[in-house]
């Protein structure tokens, strides 16, 4: 086999903004994982040995011939680019050439390799100081690549020192070995530590699937996966000018001589695909913002714009103080992305970011809504199954045909469901109003959603709903909340009021939260204030006043936004028709973010067919169940 390892020019080296990338175990593995990623490898084992400073990645890639083992470790060789052109269309996880190299510095380095299965053996190559091939021998090996990094930092001692805690570096081992599998879910992974496996990763078929065995709490069924294939951004024949002042500032970093061109010409840019997975607000969220990752053509990276516009996506959507589960993958053309930022290859300039932000919104927006599409994956949550077990705790099965009244049983019930939606109203001592009206405005969006039949009220609170799956229970005032909230931040309005709403003893701090939301107040005595505008939707209500208060407590226009939506929503108490509740839940199934209210509450219980068909063993042979 030719060789394919080669040493990169010069003018190619000085365009690569390179430096120093192995500085703990975690640098140490990521190189030599990504090389077998490379290779093409879906069984990859790492060895570690912290207190022998060693460590080892074996995987079943295509191997590496005798000709590219005698110059894999010199400085700058790869078999990933050639010339200064491939920098702007990077397709393999490294391409520096530069790993293999700087081990040999700090560390000594063996490879075992065997390229093609039909090949007698493989070869085993000791590699010294530069890189240079210290002994080459035949080996028996299964086709692959074994990869031995020994006495690492042995060369420079210091550096020891400086590092974490082993504890703390097994950690950072975790975490990249995870980062890296979620972008390769169909590679099976097993580490081990100490001689004793640490813990080990099945293939998937998705990113999403791969998840739980990450992140043990969450569930499959606390995810909704989504891909899509986007639209080609436009592309200039040139790179940005960003792109090409940090090309040119590398460069001259290295060598002020060095020739570079700033005419690029790109290929068209084949298709790019988005793939989402997220946690659905209602029942899977964080308490840190530590799970949302955004991958760029297989490998994980930081860009914060992008995670800016996730954050956003989610708005009003979770609890106070949570943050949203969000794995982002975007696979684009090699074009739009510059590697040549982080030694590590953590950060990237990425072209056309806007469009990238607003189809990462648009994705989120799609997946937080209930339809056809999503609604058989979001009918099975953990509190149905908590729910059935407590039912079948308080029931049991019996011969006796005969119906028994049970008063109380409908009461325990409706007290377990309203422990599992947790009704936190925040005007828990408010007299409820049931004479409040059921204002729902038509905003003209186009509701794609399957149809939702209104079919009983529950201790007016409850509405049960038909629908294809199964039953649901939504709670009628956190999702007619929900409707109005949407409504108010897309329609928000200050209208005038005569006459004006005198409130007695503001403070100041009052006055002005009243002024920054946008109303018009002014003295209008001693202790005395008027207001002459409201939020339209408060303008009718009789407790207006009461209202104008609460919104002088504090918070941004949001804030205020969310306030004036808790309170013009209907109130639990409020007896509905049943033309109402089928306008509601219209109105509610065709929101943008229908899983949660703005407080993060959940405003939606399913009760799937089949959940029911196991709680009335439905399952059961019928002959059996009689005995027979």
């Amino acid at each position: 086999m030719a060789s394919t390892i080669q040493t990169l020019p010069n003018e190619v080296v000085y365009l690569i903004a390179a430096g120093e990338v192995i500085d703990s175990f975690a640098a140490v593995v990521r190189e030599l994982v990504e090389n077998s990623l490379d290779a093409g490898a879906n069984r990859i084992v790492v060895y570690l040995h912290p207190e022998q400073w060693r460590v080892r990645v074996a995987d079943n890639g295509c191997g590496i011939n005798y000709e590219d083992l005698e110059n894999a470790a010199i400085a700058h060789s790869t078999s990933k680019i050639h010339e200064g052109a491939d920098l702007w269309k990077i397709r393999s996880l490294g391409f520096r050439g530069e790993a293999l190299h700087s081990l040999t510095t700090l560390a000594n380095l063996e490879i075992l390799s065997r390229a093609n299965r039909n090949d007698g053996c493989g070869w085993r190559a000791v590699y010294g100081a530069g890189g240079k091939v210290l002994q080459m021998e035949a080996t028996a090996i299964a086709p692959g690549t074994v990869v031995t990094v020994s006495n690492l930092f042995g060369n420079c001692r210091e550096r020891r020192q400086g590092l974490p805690n082993t504890n703390q570096q097994m950690k950072a081992v975790q975490a990249i070995i995870y980062q890296i599998a979620l972008c390769h879910p169909q590679v099976a992974w097993q580490v081990w530590l100490r001689d004793r496996i640490w813990f080990s990763l099945s293939p998937s078929a998705t990113m999403g699937k791969l998840l739980p065995q990450i992140l043990h709490q969450v569930r499959q069924g606390d995810l909704h996966e989504l891909q899509v294939e986007l639209p080609t951004p436009l592309l200039e024949h040139n790179p940005s000018p960003e792109f090409v002042f940090q090309s040119v500032k590398s460069a001259l970093t290295y060598n002020t001589s060095a020739p570079i061109s700033t005419s690029f010409h790109l290929p068209l840019i084949p298709s790019c695909k988005l793939h989402l997975v997220i946690g659905l607000p209602d029942r899977c969220h964080r308490h840190r913002p530590d799970w949302v990752r955004i991958a760029v053509n297989k490998r994980m990276v930081k860009v914060s714009e992008i995670e800016q516009s996730v954050f956003s996506a989610f708005h009003r959507t979770l609890p106070r103080d949570r943050f949203p589960v969000c794995l982002l993958h975007l696979e684009i053309a090699p074009e739009q992305i510059n590697w040549n930022r982080n030694p590590a290859k953590s950060e990237i300039y990425l072209n056309n970011l806007h469009f990238w932000q607003e189809q990462v919104s648009e994705a989120i927006a799609a997946s937080l809504r209930i339809n056809s599409d999503t609604v058989s994956e979001a009918v099975q949550t953990s509190r149905v199954g908590q729910l059935i077990k407590v039912a079948e705790a308080q029931n049991g099965y019996n011969t006796n045909r005969s119906i028994a009244s049970q008063p109380g049983k409908q009461q325990e019930i409706n007290q377990e469901i309203n422990q599992e939606n947790g009704d936190s109203h925040p005007y828990p001592n408010k007299t409820l109003l049931t004479n409040s009206p059921l204002s729902i405005q038509d905003d003209g969006r186009d509701v794609t959603t399957s149809k939702l039949k209104a079919v009983a009220q529950i201790n007016n609170m409850y509405i049960v709903v038909e629908h294809c799956d199964g039953v649901w229970l939504v709670e009628q005032h956190i999702a007619h909340e929900r409707v109005l909230y949407e409504q108010i931040c897309d329609r928000w309005q200050i209208v005038a009021i005569e006459p004006a709403l005198i409130l007695f003893q503001l403070a100041i701090a009052q006055v002005e939260q009243l002024q920054r939301i946008g109303l018009d107040i002014e003295p209008f005595g001693e202790n005395l204030w008027a207001v002459r505008s409201v939020p339209a939707m408060l303008k009718e209500r009789e407790d207006c006043s009461e209202a104008i208060l609460e919104l002088s407590q504090g918070g941004d226009l949001q804030a205020a936004q969310v306030a004036v939506a808790c309170r013009s929503a209907i109130r639990n108490g409020t007896v509905l028709t049943m033309p109402e509740m089928q306008t509601l839940l219209e109105q509610w199934q065709s929101t943008r973010n229908p899983r949660t209210c703005p407080h993060g509450r959940p405003i939606c219980l399913s009760l799937p067919e089949s959940s029911l068909s196991r709680y009335f063993k439905r399952h059961w042979v019928v002959g059996k169940s009689h005995g027979i």
